[in-house]
């Protein structure tokens, strides 16, 4: 459980984490489909697009081993579980959102996400 704050905390040591993430994921589609079709990419080849996996694989069980929870790959979303006033809430993080600005309660999903109370 994280309250806000320590979830935006957990948020910045993350970031670049995230974004290597991000930047990964790019690397990973174009490698893909470069194999997919059998042409090589200025990115190269299988060698690179399974080494992508696998790094990608270890970024995100980094993120996972904080507590958060990866709900989204594209676009990353990142939840921190917590409570806002006795009901379980997850601090939600989307990927392009600057900051931890938004909650949605854990039993109603994303369709029920809010602006964190100020």
């Amino acid at each position: 459980m994280f309250t806000v704050a320590e979830a935006k905390s957990e948020l910045v040591r993350l970031r670049p984490v995230l974004d290597e993430i991000v930047a990964l994921r790019a690397d990973a589609a174009e490698l893909g489909a470069a194999v997919n079709s059998g042409v090589r990419t200025g990115l190269g080849g299988m060698p690179e697009f399974k080494a992508a996996q696998a790094r990608l694989d270890e970024l995100m069980t980094r993120v996972q081993q904080t507590g958060a929870e990866l709900k989204g790959f594209a676009p990353l979303l990142v939840d921190f579980p917590g409570d806002l006033d006795g009901v379980p809430v997850l601090w939600c993080w989307l990927e392009g959102d600057p900051e931890l600005a938004w909650y949605h309660r854990a039993d109603l999903g994303f369709a029920s996400r809010r602006r964190l109370p100020v």
